[in-house]
């Protein structure tokens, strides 16, 4: 789907007190930022915000930080964050691609991959953010107890980054094809396209997977 440009939005978002404009200067002092020792729990591709947001406000006890590369689409997750008073959650306008760039080794422990682009031509495949090329980033950001979330509806993505996590190295967690006929749905928060993806039917793919 083409995304539409917002007129001024790289603006708006540079100057929103809850954007970090130069995660680089973080990089290993992310915690100082919170003010706090609490863990960290990174979204990538987070969207509009519905679901970091609904995380954010029901575990204070957890810092959360939302990466989203687009600035016509992370003004409204903005807009949520505005309305909501919490001191627990920042976003960065960034590309997952220098992750480790921002992100010292051990200082996230949970990160969320939510309706990721599917990147469909094989020759994108390293574009996926479930591919070994990020799996190796993550592998350095993460703490020692550190996993990922991930969840789709597409199903060659998901079964590409099972085959992907296996080949890493990566340990499987918890796995479903039908999230929501699980167990696992009575501590899931939707995002905007799952909302939409269920009320289609359309079934919805989960794992966590860790080292």
């Amino acid at each position: 789907m083409r995304l539409r440009n917002i007129t001024g939005s790289r603006e708006m978002v540079a100057g929103d007190k809850h954007v970090i404009m130069e995660p680089e200067k973080y990089k290993g002092k992310w915690r100082s930022l919170f003010g706090n020792e609490n863990p960290i729990h990174l979204e990538i591709g987070t969207g509009k915000g519905k679901f970091i947001m609904e995380m954010a406000i029901n575990n204070p006890g957890i810092n959360y930080i939302g990466i989203e590369k687009y600035s016509s689409v992370l003004i409204r997750a903005l807009e949520k964050r505005r309305e909501a008073e919490i001191s627990n959650l920042y976003f960065l306008r960034f590309d997952a691609e220098y992750l480790t760039n921002i992100f010292a080794e051990n200082e996230i422990d949970r990160i969320y991959l939510n309706f990721s682009d599917p990147w469909p031509k094989n020759r994108h495949a390293k574009r996926r953010l479930t591919s070994r090329n990020f799996l190796d980033k993550y592998n350095l950001c993460l703490s020692k107890n550190g996993e990922v979330i991930f969840k789709t509806d597409n199903r060659d993505l998901f079964d590409f980054s099972l085959e992907e996590a296996e080949a890493a190295g990566w340990k499987i967690g918890s796995l479903t094809y039908d999230l929501h006929n699980s167990e696992y749905v009575k501590d899931n928060i939707m995002t905007e396209y799952e909302e939409r993806f269920v009320s289609e039917g359309k079934p919805i793919h989960m794992m966590r997977i860790y080292r």
